[in-house]
Order: structure tokens, then sequence, then C-alpha cells
């Protein structure tokens, strides 16, 4: 028994060795994350995306079968598919992560936060490159579906529920079905846990019709006659 623990310890010590920019990226983005402990035992973004590396490498050496037993177990302790042909970068982190999907020909930049339910698919049946691309710094929002052989610009925030079928530039939002996109001033974003605050541009195009209602309807009042007609 006491080999035993011994054994799970030192596999986890090798784990904060290697995976180490991982963690920290659990750590940065997270206010939960109270210790580093927590966080190798506790989070399961962190252990699908280690079980993915691991995955990753076997394919990468064409080794049959293994790689893909690892990404189904992974799915089966997590609730996060990710498929061992996917290119994934440093840092990703996957918050709460149940529903996760990661498709065979994606590309995943640096520090990238996904949440949960989020989707990077295919759109039918194609061959090659079939999944989307996305930079660095990028925040995908609860139930997003990002999907087809697109590309996300890095510091993009992309919209709870947003159903993404079309590039996005960098340092842009999108939100709604299918995504709307808005440029941010061309600036990068810092907030790194801001999905919240993703702008709606149909509720700003709303807004600015309703404030040039309300000016052209002072101007209206301002020119009426004492009887009350203009």
């Amino acid at each position: 028994m006491m080999i035993l623990c011994y054994g799970i310890l030192a596999f986890w010590l090798v784990m904060l060795v290697f995976f180490y920019k991982d963690v920290k990226g659990v750590q940065e983005r997270d206010p939960a994350a109270t210790n580093t402990i927590e966080v190798l035992f506790l989070y399961a973004g962190l252990h699908a995306v280690v079980m993915y590396r691991i995955a990753h490498k076997l394919w990468s050496w064409k080794v049959p079968i293994v790689p893909r037993a690892i990404s189904q177990l992974a799915r089966f302790l997590t609730g996060i598919e990710i498929h061992p042909g996917a290119t994934i970068g440093k840092g990703l982190f996957i918050d709460h992560g149940m529903g996760v999907v990661i498709g065979e020909t994606a590309i995943v930049g640096d520090d990238v936060l996904l949440y949960q339910g989020v989707t990077l698919g295919g759109t039918g049946k194609e061959t090659g490159k079939r999944h989307p691309t996305l930079g660095d710094h990028i925040v995908v929002g609860a139930g997003a579906k990002i999907l087809g052989n697109i590309e996300i610009g890095s510091n993009s925030y992309i919209g709870a529920n947003a159903v993404v079928l079309r590039s996005v530039p960098a340092n842009a939002t999108v939100v709604g079905v299918p995504g709307h996109v808005t440029k941010q001033d061309g600036a990068k974003i810092d907030h790194k846990l801001a999905h919240a605050q993703i702008l709606d541009p149909v509720t700003q195009d709303l807004e600015a019709i309703m404030r040039r209602l309300e000016v052209l309807e002072g101007r209206a009042q301002q020119q009426r006659g004492p009887d009350g007609t203009l």
C-alpha cells in the first residue's frame, strides 16, 4: 500500500515538472486555484490536457490504438474529449470542462481558455484540415461551437453559446448564432476572464438607433408650435 502511495505521489511530481506550464496556466486564470496540490489532484481540465499530451506523443510516433484508448479513458474520467491528433500549445486551461470536444485537426495556440461545453469541430465528412485553428490568448465561453477549417485570431473572445462558422480577426469578440464579430479597437485585451463583458454588436446597433430616435424626437419637440404642430 505504501509503495502504491509513493508511486502515485511520484507520478504527480513528475507531472508537475513536465507540465509546469499547464499547471501555471490554471493558477494564473482561476481564482479558485488556491494551491498547486489542489490543481494537480482535483482539476479535471488539467488531467485531460496531461493525458492528451501523452497520447499526442504516442500519436506522433504512429503508435496504433493506444493514443485513442488514452483519449477515450480521459473522456470517461473527465468528460473532456481531445483527439490525440490535435495540436495544442502551452498553457491550455479547460475550466470545469465537461462536454469539451477538440477535433483531430484542430490547432490551439498558447494560453487559451476554454469553458465547459466548447466544441472545436468539423462541418462534414471532408478530409484534410477540417477543424479550426485558434491563435494565442483566446477565451471561448461556455457552450460555444467553432466549426470548420477557420481561424480565430489571437486575443479574441468568443461569447457563450456562440456558433462561429467564419474566420475571426485578431483582437475581436464574437457573439450570437451565427457569430457576429465586433472589433475591439485593434488593441490587445488584458482581461483574461472578461468573457461576461463581451459586447453584443446587435444590441449596440439597437442602442445606437434608440439614441438617434431620442435626438430626433428632441429636435422635433423644439420645432413644435404653441398648438403642438410642427
